[in-house]
């Protein structure tokens, strides 16, 4: 499902308990300089990072000062996040002129510890190649190095390295557990555009050869993954970037089901297997 961008005033995008996507949890909330924001999610444990400005937190004591370093969009610097544990009361004070901060979340109802995760300690990897134009960068926030510190939630930054070229290809899905082909993990993203006034397709294919739905992405535009094949791509000329939100099931480990009309082309994507093995 698409989201056009509009005005949230603050509130949820994708709230606990969603029809859709009822695993993920999702809000962008925009400060000035001086305000504060805050929120707890019962049953959802979350991870705010900063898309542009620098924030102050909060997690019922534990503080984390000045998180985050870009100042003019998500390409002006690298992400930092922290983590918030299942019901904690988190709160979010804005330091820079503005701040835009995405809260990510999974359902998980276990508590455990808050952390952050600077840029220096994020999992980077980069992986396809112009020829194939699938060529992209990775940048986790929470991923497989954050292994048992967190419950089911995955988080990171996806960025098209050049102008133009797919993502999310080969096709794959995560909709079902059906352990070991695969992992029920739903997913949401929120775009952005370089300029910003380039756009893209997310396609979505319910089944295997057989015709799907498209939409039209646009700066700001919010993706619900709840079923499907989903890759999607970007009009030459234009750089595109994803914040991507997975929450699993059963377990927090991404295992994703390869179209079978086109799994063979994983060997011929350079990396992409190690890409996927980041997923953890």
């Amino acid at each position: 499902m698409h989201i056009p961008p509009f005005d949230n005033a603050n509130a949820p995008i994708v709230d606990a308990d969603d029809p859709r996507v009822p695993l993920n949890y999702f809000n962008i909330v925009k400060l000035k300089a001086g305000e504060a924001f805050e929120y707890q999610v019962p049953g959802y444990e979350t991870c705010i990072v900063p898309a542009t400005g620098t924030v102050d937190v909060d997690i019922e004591g534990a503080r984390f000062a000045a998180l985050g370093n870009r100042s003019r969009d998500v390409w002006d610097g690298e992400p930092e996040g922290v983590y918030v544990p299942s019901g904690a009361r988190a709160l979010i004070v804005c330091v820079s002129d503005a701040a835009e901060v995405f809260v990510a979340g999974a359902r998980f109802d276990e508590t455990l510890d808050p952390f952050d995760v600077r840029a220096d300690a994020l999992d980077v990897v980069q992986y396809g190649s112009d020829d194939t134009k699938t060529h992209r960068k990775i940048k986790h926030i929470l991923g497989q190095k954050q292994h048992g510190k967190v419950g089911r939630l995955l988080v990171s930054e996806l960025f098209t390295v050049g102008q133009g070229g797919w993502s999310g290809f080969p096709s794959h899905k995560h909709d079902t557990d059906r352990l070991p082909e695969e992992t029920r993990h739903d997913e949401t993203y929120n775009f952005r555009f370089r300029p910003n006034h380039g756009s893209g397709v997310q396609m979505m294919q319910r089944v295997d050869n057989e015709p799907g739905d498209a939409y039209h992405i646009v700066d700001g535009s919010t993706i619900l993954i709840d079923k499907g094949y989903h890759p999607c791509c970007v009009l030459p000329g234009y750089e595109m970037y994803y914040f991507t939100i997975l929450g699993g099931l059963s377990q927090r480990p991404l295992v994703q089901y390869f179209q079978p009309t086109h799994a063979y082309q994983i060997e011929t994507i350079p990396g992409i297997k190690d890409m996927v093995a980041k997923f953890k």
